[in-house]
């Protein structure tokens, strides 16, 4: 999983950033927490502070009080933020516990950078690569939209949707190219 590519996502939950940092050596990051989080959020040493997008929210799938619901502005975000990677280096896309808002925009990242690519194939790929990849369906929903994937992603997503592993997730990477057919 380490072999450092720079045309890689790596993914993992926020314990385990550190390790992922000093290994794959990424020259970007986005970060996906809830604000009481985000507060004692470091960038780690060897992310330039202005490569790393903070997305601040929770995870959860209707607005709720108190509670910061994804949005349309936060795949916004990180969209124009991936579109303006050099591809020189891996990025590390993190969340609380690498399961949910990190996998959802992972799968993001991989629709936008290859638009011509099957959604479906995309997802099998994420699920392929994490057992316990659980996309947050309200930021696929949003990033379905944004990226006019016309519900594609919605299904697609929700294919893959239903792991039974009740395990912590591990750092993955996934491929950002990926071809349209096969």
């Amino acid at each position: 999983m380490y072999t450092p590519s720079p045309e890689t996502l790596y993914v993992c939950p926020l314990d385990a950033v550190d390790e992922v940092v000093a290994r794959a050596r990424p020259g970007h990051m986005i970060s996906l927490v809830n604000d009481e989080v985000m507060r004692d959020l470091t960038t780690p040493l060897g992310v330039p502070r202005e490569r790393h997008l903070r997305l601040t929210m929770n995870d959860i799938t209707q607005p709720r009080d108190g509670h910061v619901a994804p949005s349309p502005e936060h795949v916004a975000a990180l969209v124009d933020f991936m579109m303006s990677w050099d591809r020189g280096a891996p990025v590390l896309v993190n969340c609380l516990a690498g399961v949910s808002r990190s996998t959802a925009a992972a799968f993001t990242i991989v629709c936008a950078l290859n638009p011509e690519t099957d959604e479906r194939r995309i997802a099998r790929l994420l699920r392929e690569s994490s057992p316990t990849a659980q996309p947050n369906p309200r930021l696929v929903g949003f990033a379905d939209e944004v990226l006019g994937r016309e519900g594609r992603m919605i299904a697609a997503a929700e294919a893959i949707a239903a792991s039974a592993l009740m395990e912590p997730a591990r750092p993955f990477a996934l491929p950002v190219r990926v071809t349209a057919s096969g």
